[in-house]
């Protein structure tokens, strides 16, 4: 599968560790349903890359589940993130918004959805740690603009229009920085139900993630 994935690997790094510009993220370690459906949607137009669209478009669904499963199995070492060149202000209110939201705002906190240490819930939830400021302000930017969509509920669509130019990037700038954990993985299931609904596409019947 390896072979078989070099057209992915060509941007998104050796092994899927993320491209060197900051806009191709990692991969590797994703949750599988999180890696599918993010497929699926470069494919049906909820996500808009030209050459993503063009890569994926002549593949089957359990060919674009086993690419997700192959990237998700990998676990890898996580590269040490920059130290943010950020005021403190800007750092602490990106960490207000992403431990506890903003309740005025009915803003949910990142934790509430991506897990306690933000590094995903199985099995469609991502980690938002090891990725770039510039990769999340484009991704929330998009989901702003309407040029990134998901199936419905589309709950980060919501989350991104909630907040204020300033606060995305002080979030942003936080999570870049953020160190990764010693247990990298995305936890099985959250504490507590979700503050907000978000919809996804089922995995195929019967290929579910143990």
């Amino acid at each position: 599968m390896a072979q078989r994935t070099l057209a992915c690997t060509a941007c998104h790094g050796a092994q899927g560790r993320a491209g060197p510009d900051g806009y191709y993220p990692r991969i590797a370690g994703k949750p599988a349903g999180y890696l599918y459906n993010q497929l699926l949607n470069f494919r049906d137009g909820r996500r808009h890359y030209a050459a993503m669209t063009r890569l994926i478009d002549p593949l089957s669904e359990p060919y674009l589940l086993e690419i997700a499963q192959h990237f998700s199995g990998l676990e890898l070492p996580y590269d040490v993130p920059r130290a943010p060149q950020a005021a403190p202000e800007l750092l602490k209110r990106g960490r207000q918004l992403a431990t506890h939201g903003e309740p005025a705002s009915k803003l949910p906190a990142c934790v509430a959805c991506h897990g306690a240490a933000l590094t995903g819930v199985q099995p469609n939830t991502p980690g938002l740690l090891g990725l770039p400021r510039d990769y999340i302000n484009a991704q929330l930017g998009a989901w702003r603009t309407g040029q990134r969509r998901a199936h419905a509920p589309d709950c980060m669509a919501q989350v991104a229009r909630t907040l204020t130019p300033e606060d995305l990037n002080a979030v942003s700038t936080w999570l870049a920085a953020q160190p990764l954990p010693a247990r990298t993985r995305a936890v099985d299931r959250l504490p507590e139900p979700t503050p907000i609904a978000c919809g996804s596409a089922a995995m195929p019947a019967g290929r579910q993630q143990p």
